[in-house]
């Protein structure tokens, strides 16, 4: 509907427009308008068809190139028909096809989760449909039908109020107002959503009830809207897609510039046309570590489903990395830091400050005054030890029912009008009358409000002058309770002989003191963050003496620190704000929604990698926008939890935290299974280099080769994926955005130091093999010839053997490789004995040593390798004993 009047026209203009009643519609009518509107479903999420989804796993430029060597064999086996490259082609598209099938099932999966967390569009709502009341299911509302709301209620759709009675609302979810906000039937604002004659989607009825005509549904609400919006901020590219497409890169010019190397140089050495092209295959495939794409994706995987059982739900694989780069988190106050558990801790009478738990606080003069204020100032309502309402009247009531029940107060003194709190006024007030006839009127609100609508005070002696003496003094007191982190309420009240009455000339009767006591592991969670070299910013819609007695109380401040409020962030040019955010200690508060996606964007420009939390509608964008969106899971809003990478489980700081580690943790695991896997690409290359530069024996078949990719080695570097946190993953500084995957140190480890100790190895086997048979450099080989069947399996055994070292080593960065939690890995251990078991297979089952060209060993075959073995678990040692030297060179060139 294109019209935003709905709030100013009659309800009779608005029915009409709808082309309907007051009174409903009939089923008939409803199932017909259904069919034109469609569903009452908010459509967050972007509609892409599923097969879509899978064939994007294809567009990867691995898959390019593995889909090319794939080709190219099939191509070889046509031009001249050979097993062995037909094997090549149809592993290569197997590698291709199972990774991309693994990955779309996996993130498939992840979003079926998700689903489970659509909990913002209520299932049911009563609605007037044939004159009668009915339980449907939200989603069949359509405009024109009448809803009936009740205490409790999540608003389903857009309307215009028929009826109220006490209604009210939270509107928190959609315009971030802490107050619920009393409904009327009349206009009270010429914009539609500050009317109170208007209810929302998405938003909660606090309490009493009424009836709306609903006008709008679907992504058309105002909570639509904003979905709308979100969906089209393109999401942030996580840090490891970059690192991956890079590293992709990387080792795909490395291959294609090898293999197209020594094709040419085939050519140009007389050998033939088939025969070049067979050889560049073997260069391009032994360059290309096929098992990457599926390890990374089962990586992610098992680390996303450890951070669910600690609390965190990931939605996006990649988000699981994101996490552990990050390095500045913009959190919310209340429920993330605190408990949202509001109580209150003071009450403040005669300029005294009193014990909430005092013995005596009851005896205390202006206590009953100062407790028929809370009481009948208030539309929370007790339900046995909890509440229902506004947390904050909700702790009022907690607080004062134990000291003085109250359950005859409301007939005693009947309310008859209610000026309602909003942001403008910052104030409510009630008013009663007794049975003499006389209205009693009762205000709480922002001490500063209060105190200037106070003429009077109540003191032990009486009612007196509230003058400017007394006034100084109940400032300092709220001053200091803020100061403690405590929200502060002041009371009044006041008499008069008629209803209306003026905001003028009341009774101060004194302040109230609450706290949302912080959670008691978020000391040491943003103690954590502070080792790990994580900026901490909180972002609250709090005053700043409360936000920063707050920061104080939990080590977010532990020197001077900075509280930067909302209305200054406006008036800051963006060179001014760039500069505040360089400081290590910063609070935000009284900020808005729109200041926040200010913040993150400001700070995303300094090339921070930030995470932030929220749990409102208007929190999304800042969610969407940031590298990293985090959404409570208690109470977060649907279209929080669709724009957010993660969902808290437990709206808890301390989760974050922990995901930090997690991701940091399989980010220093990937980084494990690079150096692994590009480990053999020299012993697998080095053969076919060998083969046509020096006419040597072939020592390695592709058969092999892809063995040693897809059978050895992807166990193995699963386990690797599984290694638990080392020691020093949360006091390491966070890496920087720029920072590579594939490093000039990894490179040199895997290709010049590494690499070229497993190809002496294999190179001494197979060439020991063959001459102990009488072979002599120059004699010709075939690939039926027993001893040269038993060199090349000696090749590929050694190779094994100083791969089930290498990832040995590999599990730990810089602590020696035996205190690294020996067999806490089990993964590991498996992957090793599968590397053993299929050498056992290929050598000792005659059906395979046909198709892999191999033949039986004997232990003097297989300890050919041992030697090299012990001197790269020697050299690495050294290494890393270099490395906690603090070396220089080492630092410089041996950390990986």
């Amino acid at each position: 509907m294109a019209e935003n009047d709905q709030h100013r026209i009659t309800l009779n203009e608005l029915a009409q427009r709808l082309n309907c009643s007051t009174s409903g519609l009939s089923e008939n009518e409803a199932k017909a308008r259904l069919k034109f509107y469609g569903a009452n479903v908010l459509k967050v999420a972007r509609e892409t068809p599923e097969i879509i989804k899978f064939l994007r796993q294809f567009n990867n430029f691995f898959v390019y190139l593995m889909l090319a060597g794939a080709a190219l064999a099939f191509l070889a086996n046509h031009l001249q028909a050979d097993q062995e490259n037909f094997f090549i082609g149809f592993a290569l598209l197997a590698v291709v096809l199972i990774n991309a099938l693994f990955t779309y099932i996996q993130e498939f999966q992840s979003e079926r989760i998700m689903d489970s967390f659509r909990n913002m569009m209520p299932n049911n709502m009563t609605v007037w449909r044939d004159g009668a009341l009915k339980q449907i299911d939200a989603k069949f509302l359509v405009p024109g039908d009448v809803i009936q709301l009740e205490e409790g209620d999540r608003i389903p759709a857009d309307g215009r109020l028929i009826e109220v009675n006490q209604l009210k609302v939270d509107l928190s979810p959609l315009t971030g107002e802490s107050e619920p906000q009393l409904r009327k039937l009349a206009c009270s604002h010429q914009h539609l959503l500050e009317s109170r004659n208007m209810v929302f989607s998405g938003t909660l009825v606090q309490s009493g009830n009424g009836r709306a005509l609903v006008y709008a549904t679907g992504m058309h609400t105002q909570i639509g809207r904003i979905a709308q919006m979100t969906k089209a901020i393109e999401p942030a590219v996580t840090p490891i897609r970059k690192e991956l497409k890079h590293f992709i890169q990387i080792i795909s010019v490395i291959a294609i510039a090898m293999g197209g190397l020594f094709f040419v140089a085939s050519l140009l050495l007389g050998k033939a046309l088939l025969s070049s092209l067979v050889f560049a295959i073997g260069i391009i495939v032994a360059n290309v570590p096929e098992g990457l794409l599926p390890t990374v994706t089962l990586a992610l995987s098992m680390a996303s489903k450890r951070m669910a059982s600690k609390n965190a739900l990931i939605r996006n694989l990649e988000a699981v990395e994101t996490l552990g780069s990050t390095n500045v988190i913009c959190t919310d106050k209340t429920g993330t830091i605190t408990q949202n558990k509001m109580k209150v801790t003071t009450l403040v009478l005669n300029n005294f400050e009193w014990s909430a738990y005092q013995a005596d606080l009851t005896h205390a003069p202006g206590f009953k005054e100062a407790w028929m204020v809370m009481t009948l100032c208030n539309n929370a309502r007790l339900s046995g030890k909890a509440f229902q309402g506004d947390p904050t009247e909700g702790a009022l009531l907690q607080f004062a029912h134990p000291l003085k029940p109250f359950q005859t107060l409301f007939e005693q003194l009947p309310r008859v009008h209610e000026s309602p709190f909003d942001s403008s006024n910052k104030r409510m007030i009630t008013s009663h009358v007794d049975g003499a006839g006389v209205f009693w009127h009762y205000m709480k609100g922002a001490p500063e409000i209060i105190f200037e609508k106070c003429s009077l005070c109540w003191q032990a002696s009486g009612i007196v002058e509230f003058d400017a003496g007394f006034r100084q003094v109940a400032e300092q007191i709220y001053q200091r309770l803020a100061a403690r982190g405590e929200r502060v309420l002041a009371l009044a009240m006041k008499s008069s002989s008629g209803k209306t009455i003026g905001e003028e000339d009341f009774v101060f009767v004194g302040l109230v003191g609450m706290i949302d006591p912080p959670r008691p592991e978020i000391a040491d969670a943003i103690d954590k963050c502070r080792s790990a070299g994580i900026r901490v910013f909180m972002i609250t819609g709090d005053y700043q003496v409360t936000a920063e007695a707050l920061a104080r109380q939990v080590g977010l401040f532990t020197g001077a620190g900075q509280v930067i409020a909302g209305s200054q962030i406006e008036t800051l040019s963006e060179a001014e704000l760039s500069a505040i955010l360089d400081q290590r200690e910063l609070v935000f508060a009284r900020t808005t929604p729109l200041q926040k996606l200010k913040i993150v964007k400001a700070l995303q420009r300094k090339g921070e990698i930030v995470t932030v939390t929220g749990d409102g509608v208007n929190d999304a964008p800042a969610l969407k926008n940031a590298d990293m969106g985090v959404a409570m899971g208690l109470s977060g809003t649907e279209v929080a939890k669709e724009a957010a990478n993660i969902v808290l489980l437990d709206d808890n700081f301390a989760t974050i935290v922990s995901a930090i580690e997690e991701g940091r943790t399989i980010y220093a695991n990937i980084k494990k299974f690079v150096a692994y896997a590009l480990s053999h690409t020299m012993p697998e290359m080095m053969p076919f280099i060998a083969f046509i530069v020096l006419g040597a024996p072939l020592a390695l078949t592709f058969l092999l080769i892809l063995s040693i990719d897809l059978g050895t080695d992807m166990l193995p570097s699963l386990g690797l994926g599984k290694e638990l946190p080392e020691k020093d993953v949360m006091t390491q500084m966070p890496r920087k955005r720029g920072e590579r995957l594939l490093t000039q140190a990894i490179l040199i480890r895997s290709y010049l130091v590494v690499g070229l100790l497993e190809t002496a190895a294999g190179f001494f086997a197979f060439f020991v093999v063959l001459y102990q048979a009488g072979w002599v450099w120059g004699q010709a080989t075939t690939k039926f010839d027993l001893a040269y069947k038993t060199a090349v399996t000696s090749y590929f055994a050694a190779v094994v053997v100083c791969q089930t070292v290498n990832v040995m080593i590999c599990r730990t960065h810089l602590q020696t490789i035996f205190s690294a939690r020996f067999f806490s890995n089990p993964i590991i251990w498996l992957g090793i004995a599968m590397e053993w078991g299929l050498v056992f297979a290929v050598s000792e089952i005659e059906g395979l040593q046909a198709i892999f060209g191999t033949a039986a060993l004997g232990w003097f075959e297989i300890s050919l390798g041992l030697p090299f073995a012990l001197l790269l678990l020697l050299a690495d040692e050294y290494r890393r004993c270099l490395l906690r030297q603090e070396n220089a060179f080492a630092q410089r060139w041996l950390i990986w």
